[in-house]
């Protein structure tokens, strides 16, 4: 299939509560014809798909409303904080609540018993589990209803068995109370509901700082005059008046004035940058100092600041393979979790008696196990147990909340990584190869050194600035002041000359030997006066000043650092040796990389190739990571997995170090979340825990493993 006629969606799924209802939802989209790829994430309550062709959003909303959810275009912030405020009010009024019940509930066991205590929990747990906690009712209610089961579904049942117990036992039903615990489930899980929205929402602020810098209107000059116009009105090509002090509004090439912008929250950049006639600004970024004249090149989508915005949402909405392991223990977890409590429950039922020597002994080990000769007592006590122990929560939110940490990491850095597999695989790169120019090198070429005397360099400045020689801009900007010249003549090969107060001027191929200055990988001029030797320039293409450092770091990490230039070997290799690169491959032309990047890889390296994003297109789609370095326009290349928004080769490291922390991260999470119910699922069973510590264990696994995501943001070395 044509890569072109794909169609890329993101939106919103409404009323998830868990992995399984993601998985369910995702599976639903697959189950669309059309579609070509979908992918729920949990953690940032997402969907993207890959279409053949366009679908409309009615055949999106049917599908997913079909298995009990719903789907909104509607990515605001705003819809982000009235989530989070509805969070904190159900934990404020559970805790007020829970807490109270709770301690009455130790005294009533342990020191003195209360008077009409099981009314009271018949009512404060009702409360907490069906008015505060009806969100999750609501949940579970979806997936039976659509006939299947979630994490809702488990702590409906824990909860409102409990609950059940305290109602029966309020009547005179001779059967344990454990009202109070299905508070305590219900307002535990209703905690964790909350710490988990607000660390996802922190996780996530690097996209909502960024939609904040997109301007809501921009001021249009049409005639001469201005007309403040929305954003959204503002086509191709339109003429956009920005004053000093305020925010450019949209991508742009400046057809008149020249200022000062600061593009730091873009770029990271803290010194703002001088920007002046046909060089392009980017919305988003602040004018400092002088009124511009911008003409609009890029609209809507094609925006610098919606592609970021795009590509991360999209990251962040997809998955890494090691995800599908935990997609299919949690899609049968619940299912099985079920049936295997209601098991366990019968089986201490028909068989109490037999087995009370056995818990006898093991009540002396754990005394919060139940003391009653009642059999349906304790068989709800397990029952409820086994439940709220399995809740899988931490199992799915292992993976999703690593990969929204590190791409946010990633994000935060000047880094976008626009394919999940990406944060997996980088890892495991043993040769990055990469381009010199505009990679290693600034792609810039500038003086390094001249010995032209002080009072000719305006002269020569303004030579060259009547030049298109490639290397004519780096002599021009030696005088920023230019005068006027006359007969100016470029001779192809040799250089351009042109005349000023009757003397006679010539730029071009030096005469004689600059051995040293070759060696450095420079390219020298010479300057004469009349036929007079006047002095000679000096121009090189600056090397990042990241670059050498960054090779440090590759080499530290176990990493074959390789250059793939089409410039010459002598500069190649002058550039390589001051950067500290042992592998130069020179004189090759562009479509040549990819047989460089197949050749490591037939080593069996996973190879990471890094280039402009134009020329080396084929490789950069042929390596196991492709990396773009630029801004604007390279943010569209589509056969980059990474694109360097800020920096040079030194955000390669950052890039395989957040792959590092996150996949180790997310391998940790797993761990501990299948350890957690390997170990407690039997010990409920076996009628070892209370459901309250069981409660307490489940919530605490879950937070457990969004802190240790977070973990990825905290790392010094990122």
């Amino acid at each position: 299939m044509n890569e072109k006629t794909e169609k890329k969606i993101n939106f919103r799924v409404v009323g998830m509560t868990c992995a399984t209802c993601a998985r369910t939802v995702e599976k639903a989209l697959k189950n669309v014809e059309g579609i070509k790829f979908s992918a729920v994430n949990l953690a940032t309550e997402t969907a993207f798909i890959v279409s053949e062709d366009e679908i409309s959003f009615e055949k999106l909303k049917e599908a997913v409303q079909k298995v009990g959810y719903d789907i909104s275009t509607d990515m605001s912030q705003d819809l982000e904080k009235k989530r989070y405020q509805e969070a904190k009010k159900n934990l404020i009024l559970a805790l007020l609540v829970t807490i109270p019940i709770s301690i009455m509930m130790l005294i009533h066991m342990i020191w003195k018993e209360i008077p009409g205590f099981s009314v009271m929990e018949v009512i404060a747990g009702g409360y907490v589990i069906f008015y505060t906690g009806k969100k999750t009712i609501k949940g579970a209610w979806i997936a039976l209803s659509h006939f299947h089961t979630n994490m809702d579904t488990l702590i409906l049942f824990g909860s409102v068995t409990s609950w059940i117990t305290a109602l029966l036992n309020s009547f005179g039903f001779p059967i344990a109370s454990f009202g109070t615990i299905g508070a305590m489930i219900m307002a535990f899980h209703i905690t964790g509901r909350f710490i988990e929205s607000h660390l996802r929402d922190k996780a996530a602020k690097e996209i909502k700082s960024l939609m904040n810098m997109q301007a809501k209107e921009a001021r249009v000059l049409i005639d001469n005059e201005e007309l403040l116009m929305p954003i959204n009105a503002i086509k191709k090509d339109f003429v956009v008046l920005v004053k000093p002090g305020e925010r450019i509004p949209i991508d742009g090439e400046i057809i008149e004035g020249n200022s000062s912008i600061d593009e730091s929250m873009i770029t990271g950049e803290s010194i703002p940058v001088e920007r002046t006639v046909e060089e392009k600004v980017i919305g988003g970024s602040l004018n400092l100092t002088s009124p511009l004249k911008i003409k609009v090149t890029n609209v809507g989508e094609d925006t610098f600041l919606s592609q970021m915005i795009k590509l991360i949402q999209e990251v962040q909405g997809a998955k890494v393979p090691i995800q599908a392991l935990a997609d299919r223990i949690t899609l049968w977890f619940v299912p099985i979790v079920m049936f295997l409590a209601i098991i366990s429950g019968l089986i201490w039922y028909f068989n109490f008696e037999n087995l009370q020597p056995f818990m006898q002994n093991m009540r002396s080990i754990f005394p919060w196990i139940l003391n009653t000769t009642d059999p349906l007592s304790f068989s709800v006590f397990v029952f409820v147990a086994t439940i709220v122990i399995a809740c899988p929560c931490a199992l799915g939110l292992a993976t999703p909340m690593a990969l929204v940490a590190g791409t946010g990491e990633a994000a935060k850095k000047g880094l976008i990584i626009r394919n999940a597999e990406a944060i997996q695989t980088s890892k495991d790169v043993k040769v990055v190869i990469m381009d010199k120019t505009g990679t290693i090198t600034q792609g810039k070429p500038q003086v390094i050194e001249h010995s032209i005397p002080e009072e000719k360099i305006k002269i020569i400045a303004s030579i060259e600035n009547m030049s298109n020689h490639p290397l004519a801009k780096a002599i021009s900007e030696l005088s920023k002041e230019k005068i006027n010249i006359e007969n100016i003549e470029e001779i192809a090969g040799k250089g351009v000359k042109g005349s000023y107060n009757n003397n006679e001027y010539f730029i071009g191929k030096p005469k004689n030997k600059y051995d040293k200055l070759n060696e450095k990988g420079y390219t020298v001029v010479e300057v004469y006066e009349n036929n007079n030797f006047l002095g000679y320039i000096a121009i090189a293409d600056k090397i990042r000043e990241d670059s050498k450092k960054a090779i440090e770091e590759f080499k530290k990490m176990g990493i074959i650092p390789v250059m793939a230039t089409g410039d010459n070997e002598k500069t190649a290799k002058a550039v390589a040796k001051e950067v500290g690169i042992e592998e130069v491959l020179a004189g090759i032309k562009p479509e040549d990389k990819l047989n460089v990047v197949r050749n490591y890889q037939a080593k069996g390296y996973k190879t990471l190739m890094v280039g402009d994003g134009m020329n080396d297109a084929a490789a950069l789609k042929g390596a196991d990571i492709g990396v773009a370095i630029g801004s604007g326009t390279d943010l569209a290349i589509d056969n980059a997995d990474v694109i360097i928004v800020k920096g040079g080769v030194s955000k390669i490291v950052d890039t395989v170090e957040i792959s590092r922390k996150t996949f180790s991260v997310i391998k940790s999470n797993l761990f501990w979340a299948f350890f957690y119910n390997v170990i407690a699922i039997p010990a409920a069973m076996s009628g070892l825990l209370h459901p309250a510590i069981a409660e307490a264990a489940m919530a605490f696994s879950s937070i457990t493993v969004v802190l240790n995501s977070l973990r990825i943001k905290e790392d010094k070395k990122l």
